[in-house]
């Protein structure tokens, strides 16, 4: 131990301390506009971001991912706690039990590696709820951006609630709000360049990440300058002081049940989107991620958050990004950062009372528009028409009627595409190219047929969603061959044959069998063949099994079931 702790001090503690205090820096303003943007007060945020981070560090697997409040997770959040706060709860003590739930959720997948789970949220349902999430989470800053009392966090729900208000702004406070907004993107789109003038490209990419916290720091100057809170700018306001705040989340089982329907997508999401940036993060840096610890990780973050007077938490690619520039090289950093920000905290608790809320919806904004990706829609539109609906529905639902509701439609959907494509098994019929011994669909190459021989590829796996469409397709087949007097079945692409398949199997054979057709078998994986032997195929089973198609093709060494 004493010498791994030597060897750390001598090669990574430095570069882990630079980047730790840089993400620090950084995750104040985040967690504080996280937080808002969650329903929550701003210092909520700011406790998501101590104790988490650090219990993420002891137990993930990522050495550069930043755990703490992010905007899909506080979208979600807010949507999870809305019924139950317009009922009477406080919105900190439904939080609280949002992050357990969550955090049991993902403890209970990682115990049972439930990892695969993942697979439920396909490409396009990710980039449909991303991008519906993006524009939602856009329009609800809309009104602390130009100052009216509107809320809501979807298309409807703001837009009626600031038709209600009948107030369209408040103009200094539009004034502070545009002009941050402005100011950051033009700080997105050219501070790299600038500062790449006199600084390494490197050091230039690093600071202009940081560019967000000289608009912050400018807009708490200005407010303090203007008194900016007499003339009816919103402001974040005095903070509590600073302290860890150990209690375990309330323990209300009827809170907990009305809310358990909520954490399920959350609990999902946090860990797709968190293992998106970690494996993301690991691919550049050659490095692996193990999905079964990132479960782990996750569960005790959202878990201590619960504990910690927190708020659901998940991976940041923006600061794990900034983490890997920055130079971090373990996940010591990680808990170095909570360590820096709580000492940040202590310190600067009076200043960020002047920090407009104008400014931090100015900040969500510019960071949640900036993972956008509209070419994915267009490559999906050219790809699958099917799979680019899915994406428009996932957005379009997450932005009028609710991530919940988007989430479940888009896997859903997803689910339905899987079972339309595996209820449709495509079987090719094959000869042979040329003098070789390889077989092709003879509708896509120039192949040879062997005359009163019926050769056909199956191309998926047999299973009871498309087993019963077998018979079908052959005779279909067979229909179009009339002088057939063998079939010969590839099996080379057959991962995996269940009981219904073996019995669609054996209505093929005794079918061909009326006719006096033989049917053979190539290139049987070893697991299927186990499993047919287990079916006793041997009692009914007629034909031969070939290790190769050309022997097949050719009839010799074959051998029984």
């Amino acid at each position: 131990m004493r010498d791994r702790l030597r060897l750390y001090r001598q090669h990574d503690l430095r570069d882990d301390l630079v980047a730790a205090f840089i993400v620090a820096i950084l995750l104040i303003p985040q967690s504080l506009a996280y937080a808002l943007l969650a329903g929550l007060p701003p210092q909520v945020g700011v406790y998501a971001s101590v104790l988490p981070m650090a219990a993420y560090a002891l137990l993930g697997s990522s050495s550069v991912n930043s755990v703490g409040p992010v905007a899909v997770v506080a979208l979600l959040t807010a949507h999870g706690i809305a019924p139950v706060v317009a009922d009477g709860t406080p919105a900190t003590a439904a939080a609280l039990v949002l992050a357990a739930e969550a955090g049991l959720m993902l403890g209970v997948a990682a115990l049972f590696r439930l990892d695969a789970l993942a697979a439920l949220l396909s490409t396009p349902v990710l980039h449909g709820f991303s991008t519906g999430a993006a524009l939602a989470i856009s329009l609800s800053q809309l009104p602390a951006l130009l100052g009216s009392p509107a809320r809501g966090f979807t298309a409807p729900e703001v837009v009626g609630s600031w038709w209600d208000s009948g107030t369209p702004g408040h103009a200094l406070t539009a004034a502070f709000g545009l002009g941050a907004l402005a100011l950051l993107w033009l700080a997105r789109q050219h501070a790299r360049a600038l500062l790449a003038r006199w600084l390494a490209p490197a050091t230039a990419s690093l600071l202009s990440r940081c560019s967000p916290l000289v608009v912050v720091a400018a807009g708490m100057a200005l407010a303090w300058a203007l008194a900016a809170d007499a003339r009816g700018v919103a402001l974040v306001g005095t903070l509590p002081p600073f302290g860890l705040q150990l209690a375990l989340p309330p323990l209300d089982a009827a809170l907990w049940w009305r809310l358990l329907p909520s954490a399920a997508p959350l609990a999902l999401v946090t860990f797709v989107s968190s293992l998106a940036v970690s494996e993301g993060l690991a691919l550049r840096r050659r490095e692996r991620v193990d999905a079964r610890r990132e479960l782990t990780g996750l569960a005790a973050a959202d878990l201590v958050a619960a504990c910690s007077a927190g708020m659901p938490i998940g991976g940041s690619f923006s600061r794990g990004a900034l983490n890997a520039e920055a130079g971090a090289r373990t996940r010591a950093a990680g808990a170095w950062a909570a360590l820096l920000m709580a000492l940040a905290m202590l310190l600067l608790t009076a200043p960020l009372a002047w920090l407009p809320r104008a400014v931090l919806a100015a900040s969500i904004v510019i960071a949640v528009m900036g993972v956008v990706e509209w070419r994915a829609f267009a490559e999906a539109w050219r790809y699958s028409r099917p799979e680019f609906a899915v994406m428009a529905a996932v957005g379009a639902l997450t932005l009028f009627v609710g991530s919940e509701a988007a989430l479940a439609t888009g896997v859903a959907l997803s689910i339905g595409l899987l079972l339309q494509r595996s209820a449709n098994p495509h079987v090719a019929r094959i000869g042979r190219v040329g003098d070789t011994e390889h077989y092709r669909n003879v509708e896509r190459h120039e192949v040879q047929s062997t005359p009163g021989v019926l050769a056909l590829r199956i191309d998926e796996s047999l299973v009871f969603t498309n087993a019963r469409r077998l018979a079908s397709v052959v005779a279909d087949q067979l229909a179009a061959a009339p002088e057939t007097k063998r079939v010969v079945l590839l099996m080379s692409p057959v991962n995996a044959i269940d009981f219904s398949a073996m019995e669609a199997l054996r209505a093929v054979h005794e079918m061909l069998l009326e006719r006096d057709i033989r049917l053979d078998l190539t290139e049987v994986k070893g697991p299927v063949l186990d499993r047919l032997r287990a079916g006793a195929w041997d009692k009914w089973f007629r034909g031969r099994v070939f290790l190769s198609h050309h022997q097949g093709m050719r009839d010799v060494g074959g051998h029984g079931p």
